[in-house]
């Protein structure tokens, strides 16, 4: 069975899709030799460019014709040199007798897969073996009643089978060959011969020899080290290479030599040269082959085996059966359920993160321009009363200075007095030159992402949105990097001190949704938090309204005249020894820093809290700095409504250390 990096590997690198005919589509052919030749990149070329299935999907686009098309397969080893001016000779030559197919040359040789009609075809091989080097071209004809090819290529690569090795030239040297008869010869009297699969895994899952040893690689590439992996007794022995038609053995064998293993021989042809010659004997299963087929038995039958659209994984009878076969979508050794599609999504967005926050963007020197939006109240004062009132926790002559330094803008970047009377809905720049933000925490976690929304775990301190002293050190700048270039919106905020949920819209409109279940308190929200002293009631609430302005540091106050309705419900988790407490806070309204005020309020300030202190004071510090003691506050659970089909949704934050 295949290995799941090797269907891994062949998703990632998005082959186009190819199946089996349609039943009848592919009578004629019959014939192993129109395959054995090509490797399996130009055969998925072939299918992607010839196969066209109703729905969307893909498959065979056929001309019919009256008489037989001839088809031929060859390949050869040999010193080719001009190839441009080759190419170009040959693929004029095709055309103008309508050959349709594709050649690869190389300076290694030729790999060819060409269709048309019969006299046609052998001009092109007369033309062929007159090339010096190709005198010893050995095509193998197969007739058909269709034209399999949509148009004619012909392409310069650098092997005509990629392998990857410097050093293997089969036109100088090949392995000695063993005949079919010869090996079955050998392997009906029992003689001791270690035979060595050198296809790949997904070739391999359809039958093999008996007793043989795959290489067990994804891709012919990886075959050195396949073979560097083998044990050591096995260079004494007698070794038998085999492929599907010997094309990869012709390197496989002296890379085999040259590795050390001293009596190597390759199957002349072969399993499908072993089967027309001599059939199954020896043999268990089918053998995978690169055209609508699929597989072939020993008669050289095709059989009932199919390839999955998604990973190209050869499926027999049984696997076609199973529910997670689902043609044009899946198999079972590519089918993903919605858990594994979900950590592979979260996989790729924290290590899209690990990148945008090594290193943090704020700690190489930037000019900063952060911009000033004047509000309706600011309408008709100058700039400087307007900075004033905007920021009343900030002396007036910090504003002076920065009027005088010309660090205040216009949009257009020219300098303004503080004597400008501004207008409401207008924006000024504040520039801070060559800026080195301070550090903030980096372990943002992804816990959920679909089609609306992003549910990450915020760490502490950051901050949620530029201001102050951080800008690219905010949450919603790294996640605007590492979702680049979608612009997820924060649906609603947490302190820059606080940890946990935090959730996002993919789109402004589902960010748009999900706050207006915010508003309308569809949404529950259940934090952790552990406080100074313990209350006398297990359960308790503060309904205490908070101030609509902020004061010094940005914070907020309880205001019973003028304050915005509250309302905080807490729960006694534990009563510590040290005479703090865990709680469980409920805010059943979303006021800034709405928790913190009413803890405060009733005489249980937060540990670690650095701006609303025990003694009714306000601290020096807004936002804490990374080492610091943290604010014991957390976002633990939250549960809404989802914003495309309305089905609820819960997460649960891991508590952090000091709960």
């Amino acid at each position: 069975m295949p290995r799941k990096s090797s269907v891994a590997k062949r998703r990632k690198k998005g082959r186009k899709k190819s199946t089996k005919f349609l039943s009848g589509s592919s009578s004629s052919f019959r014939h192993w030799d129109l395959v054995i030749s090509l490797p399996f990149a130009f055969l998925r070329f072939f299918a992607a460019e010839n196969l066209h299935l109703a729905g969307g999907a893909r498959l065979s686009t056929v001309r019919r014709v009256s008489s037989p098309v001839a088809n031929i397969s060859a390949y050869l080893f040999a010193e080719l040199t001009d190839l441009k001016s080759l190419r170009e000779r040959l693929l004029a030559f095709c055309k103008q007798r309508r050959l349709k197919g594709t050649i690869l040359l190389s300076t290694e040789g030729i790999n060819l897969f060409i269709a048309g009609e019969r006299e046609k075809v052998d001009e092109l091989v007369e033309l062929l073996r007159a090339i010096p080097g190709l005198e010893g071209l050995k095509p193998k004809y197969s007739p058909s009643d269709h034209q399999p090819f949509s148009r004619m290529l012909v392409r310069i690569k650098k092997e005509i089978i990629a392998f990857g090795v410097e050093g293997i030239e089969p036109a100088k040297y090949t392995s000695p060959r063993v005949e079919a008869a010869t090996l079955k010869q050998w392997l009906d009297e029992g003689k001791p011969v270690v035979l060595y699969d050198t296809r790949n895994d997904y070739e391999v899952k359809l039958g093999t020899f008996k007793g043989a040893i795959p290489a067990g690689v994804d891709h012919f590439r990886d075959f050195p080290e396949a073979v560097a992996a083998l044990p050591e007794e096995m260079k004494e022995q007698t070794v038998v290479t085999f492929c599907t038609g010997g094309i990869r053995c012709e390197k496989a064998a002296p890379f085999m030599e040259q590795a050390g293993f001293k009596n190597v021989f390759q199957l002349e042809g072969g399993i499908l040269k072993y089967f027309e010659e001599v059939g199954g004997a020896h043999y268990d299963g089918e053998c995978f082959v690169f055209d609508q087929r699929v597989g072939v038995d020993p008669a050289l039958r095709e059989t009932p085996a199919a390839v999955c659209f998604a990973c190209q994984t050869p499926l027999d009878e049984t696997e076609q059966i199973d529910p997670r076969y689902v043609a044009g979508a899946s198999c079972p050794h590519c089918y993903k359920s919605d858990a594994d599609q979900l950590a592979e999504r979260i996989a790729l967005r924290q290590e899209a993160l690990e990148r945008v926050c090594s290193p943090l963007p704020g700690s190489v020197p930037y000019d900063n321009h952060c911009p000033v939006r004047i509000p309706a109240e600011c309408d008709g004062l100058t700039l400087l009363d307007a900075l004033c009132r905007l920021f009343a926790h900030v002396e007036r002559t910090f504003w002076e200075d920065l009027f005088a330094q010309e660090k205040l803008l216009l949009l257009s970047g020219e300098p303004v007095a503080p004597e400008q009377i501004v207008r409401a809905g207008e924006s000024y720049l504040r520039l801070l030159p060559a800026t080195v933000e301070p550090d903030v925490a980096t372990g943002i976690r992804v816990l959920h992402e679909d089609e609306a929304i992003v549910v990450l775990h915020k760490p502490a301190p950051l901050p949620m949105h530029p201001s102050g002293r951080f800008h690219r050190h905010s949450l919603q700048w790294l996640v605007n990097a590492a979702w680049d270039p979608e612009k997820p919106r924060a649906v609603h905020r947490l302190d820059a001190n606080t940890t946990g949920i935090v959730v996002f819209g993919r789109t402004r409109r589902y960010a748009g949704k999900m706050q207006e279940g915010f508003k309308r308190g569809a949404v529950e929200k259940v934090y952790l938090v552990k406080c100074q002293g313990h209350s006398a009631a297990d359960e308790f609430q503060c309904d205490a309204p908070i101030s609509r302005e902020s004061s010094r540091l940005g914070a907020r106050m309880i205001d019973e005249d003028d304050g915005h309705e509250a309302k905080t419900i807490f729960k006694v988790i534990a009563r510590q020894p040290d005479g703090t407490a865990l709680l469980e806070a409920r805010p059943i309204t979303g006021r800034t820093n709405q928790i913190r005020v009413h803890l405060r309020q009733l005489g249980h300030p937060i540990v670690g809290d650095p701006a609303y202190l025990a003694d009714g004071s306000l601290g020096e510090k807004q936002t804490l700095d990374v080492g610091d003691p943290p604010l014991c506050l957390h976002a633990w659970k939250l549960a809404f409504d989802h914003p495309v089909d309305g089905r609820r949704m819960e997460f649960v934050d891991t508590p952090p250390a000091w709960a």
